[in-house]
């Protein structure tokens, strides 16, 4: 629910002032501060990456099945080629968007909690809100290193779809599936990589939330 509340706080803020800082002030006189903002955004990237698995691996699908159809079919094997590339794309694109998102607030966050170490009167809370800074730096700069190197394993996967589209929408024959079968293998092996990766990152991303709902 408070999650929900994010979302819908954030619309209503970005409809209003593209201002960072309009925002985050917005968001904190509704009781959100910049780590819940964080974490809101950590899990819309874990959903977008999980929703990108499934799509990358329904759209191999799709590549699969063209080695077997006759010939007759492949105008209409192109079109289900062609959205599964797009659907793929979009995908693609909403992680790194997302990513994006993440890497904006945390920033923020980590120069509001730099700036307030300063604020400290008493030297044993500093040092403790020191060293929890620090920590969630850490576990951070590995989640983002994740989220990154999956993001990476999305690029040679749609470049390797958008070839395929490209050249059976010029050469609807049977030669042309004889091509793409020999490109088949490398594409499995590229998405098998991205999945993996993607499910690191969003075993990372849990643990990430589990860490700030704990506290």
């Amino acid at each position: 629910m408070r999650t929900t509340q994010i979302v819908i706080l954030t619309a209503l803020v970005l409809t209003l002032s593209a201002c960072s800082s309009v925002y985050y002030n917005t968001m904190e006189r509704f009781g959100y501060e910049k780590r819940d903002i964080l974490v809101s955004r950590v899990e819309n990237a874990r959903d977008a990456q999980a929703d990108a698995q499934e799509t990358f691996a329904n759209a191999l699908e799709q590549f699969q099945s063209v080695v077997n159809v006759p010939e007759s079919e492949l105008s209409r094997t192109y079109n289900n080629l062609s959205r599964a590339y797009d659907q793929s794309k979009d995908s693609a694109d909403r992680v790194s968007q997302r990513i994006r998102d993440i890497e904006t607030v945390a920033r923020d966050l980590f120069r509001e909690w730099e700036r307030e170490l300063r604020e400290y009167s008493s030297d044993s809370l500093r040092r403790q809100s020191e060293q929890q800074l620090r920590d969630t730096e850490r576990q951070y700069d590995t989640l983002i290193q994740q989220m990154r190197r999956a993001e990476s394993r999305m690029e040679p996967v749609l470049t390797a779809f958008n070839d395929q589209v490209l050249f059976l929408k010029h050469n609807l024959n049977a030669q042309a599936i004889g091509a793409l079968r020999g490109e088949l293998g490398q594409i499995e092996s590229d998405v098998s990589s991205l999945i993996s990766q993607m499910q690191e990152a969003i075993a990372e991303s849990e643990a990430f939330i589990a860490r700030f709902r704990s506290e």
